[in-house]
Order: C-alpha cells, then structure tokens, then sequence
C-alpha cells in the first residue's frame, strides 16, 4: 500500500503543471540563446565595422541563461553554439570562440549567480580571458606554421618605442621588458574588455528581470543610476 502511494506521489510530481511547462521553456531558451550566441560571432567576423560593439556582447548570452536556468543550461548553451559555428564557420573559428567565450559565459554566470563582487569576476574572467590570448597564439601558430607571438611581440615594441620617445627616455628596452609589457598588456585588454562586459550586462539585464550584482557604488554615480 505504502509504495503505491509512493508510485502516485511520483506520478504527480512528474505530470505536475510545473514541470510540464518549465522544461520545454528551458529548452526553447537554451537553444534560442545558442542560436543567438552563433549569430553574434557570425555577423562579427563577416562585418568587422560593428566588431567593437558585438564583442562585448559575446559571453553574455551564456551568463543570461545561467542566471535563468543554472549550470547544466549554460553549459548546453556553449556546447550547442560550439556546434553551430563547426556547422557555419568551421571547426577552427568554433574552437575561437568556446576558448575563451563559452567558457567566459558560464565562469561570468556562475559569479553572477553566486552574487560576487565585480572586482572577483572581472578578475576570474580575466585571468580565462588572457588564458584564451595565449591559446589562441599556440593554436593559430601551429595551424600556420609560424610563431604568433613574433607579431605580438613587435607591436608591443613599437609601443614601448612610443611611449620611451614620448617620456624622452634615451634607452632601447630589454627583451625581458618587452616580454613583460606585452603579459601586462594582455591582461590590461582583458581587464578592460570585462569592465565593459559587466556595465553592458548590468543595463541590460537589469531591464530583463536577471540583474548581476550590483557595481561599486562609484560606478552607479559616474552612470548616474538608479
């Protein structure tokens, strides 16, 4: 008797109302915002005139459906979005995008859930985010049979040259210096790009009914936010 009463309750949990709706929602939402995701790095790499504000936009389709729907989704959000670009663009430019961009999405929607301060997320995301520069330079260096991070190298030379000339600094800077600027250069863009992530984010999803953590409170003053 006992375990028929368990069987039923069962059988109620299982056809109850919510459940019936919320997995098909989870679904149509995971598979929309992969869709979505895709479609950003596409127009992106096809209209690099609009590059600079696409981009900011990359991980946060991922955060979003973490905030909405947890781990599990995020992560069938970055798989399915990986899979469209194999489909679209090619194995190659798909694997750009899932390091670090995928990745990003469910570390961002994880702190975010998790309601960290913005100065631990920008900084986690970061650390993926100069972690993703570096794969990037390995994997484009092998696929091309040449050493990327040459380039990378020489244009922060220049810079340093620059920046000496400007400063008046009559000294040609060690290799080691260089090695060094371009580390710190790296981490500056990524610390940077993040720094935009989180305001777009924050407008954005606060609009959405799935707010982040709230910015410090010097950063509500400067965007005069209420």
């Amino acid at each position: 008797m006992a375990s028929e009463n368990e069987w039923s309750e069962k059988q109620e949990n299982f056809t109850s109302p919510e459940v019936k709706v919320e997995t098909p929602l989870r679904m149509v939402e995971t598979a929309f915002l992969a869709s979505t995701t895709s479609l950003i790095w596409f127009i992106n790499f096809y209209f690099p005139v609009i590059s600079p504000v696409l981009r900011i936009f990359f991980p946060v389709p991922i955060a979003w459906i973490y905030l909405r729907w947890g781990n599990r989704a995020a992560w069938m959000t970055a798989v399915v979005s990986g899979l469209l670009l194999s489909v679209l663009m090619g194995p190659i430019r798909s694997i750009l995008f899932v390091m670090p961009f995928g990745f990003m999405g469910v570390l961002l929607g994880a702190t975010w859930t998790r309601r960290v301060p913005w100065i631990v997320s920008i900084s986690l995301s970061a650390l993926l985010g100069t972690v993703g520069v570096f794969f990037r330079v390995w994997f484009l260096s092998i696929l091309t049979g040449e050493d990327l991070w040459i380039y990378v190298i020489n244009q922060v030379t220049d810079l340093i040259d620059w920046l000496f000339l400007i400063l008046g600094i009559l000294s040609t800077p060690s290799v080691l210096f260089i090695q060094i600027g371009a580390i710190a250069f790296v981490i500056f863009n990524n610390f940077l790009y993040l720094f935009l992530v989180h305001i777009a984010s924050w407008l954005l999803l606060d609009r959405l009914g799935n707010p982040i953590p709230r910015p410090p409170q010097w950063i509500q003053v400067l965007m005069d936010y209420e």
